[in-house]
């Protein structure tokens, strides 16, 4: 006698497996990617020393440098 599985329950399993493989897949995706370009640790971004600081002018009111 064969079993029949509710319609309802065999999409939810099908979903529920093809998460599973996407989380694998993702996972193995992203050390595959980190093994082939490996990030490198950033101190500043640079040359912000040298960004002004803008203040308003009251009277003008341009912005300007100080």
């Amino acid at each position: 006698m064969p079993v029949f599985i509710s319609p309802l329950i065999g999409w939810a399993l099908g979903a529920l497996g093809a998460a599973m493989v996407a989380k694998v897949l993702a996972k193995e995706w992203q050390r595959v990617n980190e093994e082939l370009h490996p990030r490198e640790p950033f101190a500043e971004a640079p040359g912000h020393e040298n960004i002004p600081v803008l203040r308003r002018d009251p009277h003008s009111g341009v912005y300007r440098p100080e």
